[in-house]
């Protein structure tokens, strides 16, 4: 496999103890603040086709049933079996489908698209959290997904969202509740350079078609009460035509 097992069961056991109330997770956000936005950006280049979606990395599966409404077909994939069993519990009328992958193992990656064929992809937030080690596996993986006619819309934090999470975690009552679970299980977010992402993307053999910078909203308040944003940037691409 290539994520490692102690990376593995720290996901496992964050979404085991993780509350299935709406918004209890630091970056469970409204889909009208997330994926909303996002699928504004991303719409042109997927407008007239019928490609399946992947929501890679859909956690509990909130973004992934806002998608499904909007996508003939909508498929939430996670690492962590237990991520798929909140998205499950969510979503009893199956409005997406659920699944078990680990996108940067190639092999899983290269039955999924012999199953599905191209797709487009959706991935929020998730290339910060993987070991550097599997960042690149990862990008290769989505370029095997989407194929000769896919696109993927990736949206990380940006570097700046480092100071902005570093003084979250360092204050003086420590993390917030909602961020504190995700120190605790192992998970921290890691830094990526903001021009790594589009780095990956390109050995992987895609083509950045459109990019742009926006905020990341999360559930998580300031003691003020002042919602946090997280810097964050976007980015379309897929196979030169």
């Amino acid at each position: 496999m290539s994520v490692t097992m102690r990376y593995r069961e720290a996901w496992e056991g964050f979404w085991r103890e993780a509350s299935h109330d709406t918004g209890a997770v630091f970056w469970d956000a409204d889909p009208k603040v997330t994926a909303a936005p996002h699928l504004a950006l991303f719409e042109p280049y997927v407008t007239g086709t019928a490609l399946p979606l992947i929501d890679l990395g859909c956690g509990n599966g909130t973004q992934t049933r806002f998608l499904a409404d909007r996508f003939p077909q909508v498929l939430g994939v996670d690492l962590a079996a237990a991520a798929l069993d909140h998205a499950r519990q969510a979503d009893p009328g199956g409005r997406a489908r659920y699944r078990l992958l680990d996108a940067a193992e190639r092999g899983a990656a290269e039955a999924l698209h012999a199953e599905l064929g191209d797709a487009h992809v959706y991935m929020r937030g998730v290339l910060h959290q993987c070991e550097p080690a599997d960042r690149q596996p990862l990008a290769d993986g989505i370029a095997v997904l989407l194929g000769a006619r896919g696109r993927v819309f990736l949206v990380e934090p940006a570097e700046a969202a480092g100071a902005v999470l570093g003084g979250l975690a360092h204050g003086p009552a420590g993390p917030p509740p909602k961020l504190a679970p995700i120190f605790r299980h192992g998970i921290a977010p890691g830094e990526v350079a903001d021009a790594a992402v589009p780095a990956h993307l390109e050995a992987a053999g895609l083509t950045v078609l459109a990019s742009g910078s926006l905020p990341l909203i999360t559930t998580e308040s300031t003691p003020d009460g002042t919602l946090i944003e997280l810097p964050s940037n976007w980015l379309v691409a897929g196979r030169a035509t």
